[in-house]
């Protein structure tokens, strides 16, 4: 069969002629034969079966190195994938309704008190910290208390940076108004990034010091979350386990752009690197989100030693299997341990359920 010109596979896929480059480029549609003179690129007629459901998974938004994998699967294994990104896609596009909805509220003037079913809601949670089977201290701090439940991830001083921003969000630990939840939660990482700021000046030796914080503020109804750096929170709702914010690394912002797979990045050498973080002389610019909570969820705050070294599906099945906060948090640690230990491990787990079936963790 013919050969297409890339024009006219282009006019085909119903693909610009630059975005057949680019995908060249990342290998996700290779040309049949590039002219070895011209360097222009011709296509087979076979590959616009292909062509055309990178065109359909990008209007779903799914990033490049992702429809890459997809395009590889066989049918079934490529459904399942297709179903797994539209839940977490749904989950995020939940989340953002809500706070959608509480921002029209507030601004409208309603009333944001919790309402009786809400009222009804409370947490168990527990905390676990190990230093590894590398690493010679634990620069990981990890806190969980009634409202405040809290991971920081420490670098360049120790433990101090991380104990510095618990601290600095422990009065979030006083009863906060449904209403005020977001504003008290970005007062309080302001907070963060002055004591760490202060921090730094303190000592010449304590100069590059910083931290990750992820950080969950309950208030009956609802949960306040605020996230920068490379520590994680998940959500497991009906049993799917969705990572409910998103790592400020220099290999996930090259995930989002197509550069590299999943795959890839678990062996990347500057995996670690930060492009946001709670540290001196950078910008600081936390996300924040508002998440309605229901009776059931799981919520697991952890450090990247485990998530960056513990599968996806691991983590939940524990959170799955596991009825108790306590015994989770000691699961997922020995999972970490089991997988080499090479870094600091901190989780904290959360289980909202109704205050007549709680009982002390």
């Amino acid at each position: 069969m013919e050969l297409l010109t890339i024009g006219s596979f282009a006019r085909a896929a119903r693909l610009s002629a630059k975005a057949l480059r680019r995908y060249d480029e990342l290998g996700l549609l290779t040309p049949a034969r590039v002219d070895p003179y011209s360097g222009y690129r011709f296509y087979d007629p076979a590959q616009l079966e292909r062509a055309r459901l990178v065109v359909w998974l990008r209007r779903l938004g799914m990033p490049l190195a992702r429809i890459r994998a997809v395009c590889e699967l066989e049918p079934r294994a490529a459904a399942r994938e297709v179903r797994a990104y539209w839940s977490q896609v749904e989950a995020d596009t939940a989340a953002r309704r809500e706070l959608a909805a509480f921002l029209e509220d507030h601004l409208s003037g309603k009333d944001t008190a919790m309402s009786s079913v809400h009222s009804t809601l409370g947490i168990r949670y527990a905390v676990l910290s190990d230093t590894g089977a590398v690493r010679e201290s634990n620069e990981d701090v990890g806190y969980a208390g009634p409202r405040l439940l809290a991971v920081a991830d420490g670098f360049g001083g120790g433990r101090h940076a991380g104990e510095a921003a618990i601290e600095a969000l422990k009065p979030l630990e006083a009863e906060v108004p449904g209403g005020q939840l977001l504003s008290a939660l970005e007062d309080a990482a302001r907070r963060v990034h002055e004591s760490v700021n202060e921090l730094a000046a303190s000592d010449p030796a304590l100069a590059g010091v910083g931290t990750t914080l992820t950080a969950l503020l309950w208030s009956g109804s609802e949960l306040g979350l605020v996230h920068i750096g490379d520590s994680r929170a998940y959500l497991l709702r009906e049993g799917a386990l969705f990572q409910i914010t998103h790592d400020h690394t220099l290999v996930q912002s090259m995930i989002d752009d197509g550069r590299l797979t999943e795959e890839e990045a678990a062996s990347h050498p500057q995996r670690a690197l930060l492009l946001r973080a709670v540290r001196c002389g950078s910008d600081f610019e936390p996300d924040l989100a508002l998440r309605d909570a229901r009776d059931g969820d799981r919520y697991l705050l952890c450090s990247d030693g485990l998530s960056g070294v513990v599968p996806h599906e691991e983590i939940r099945h524990v959170l799955v299997a596991q009825s108790d906060p306590g015994r989770a948090v000691r699961e997922l640690v020995a999972l970490a341990q089991r997988a080499g230990g090479p870094d600091n491990v901190t989780c904290v787990v959360a289980h909202v359920a109704e205050q007549r079936a709680l009982a002390p963790a």
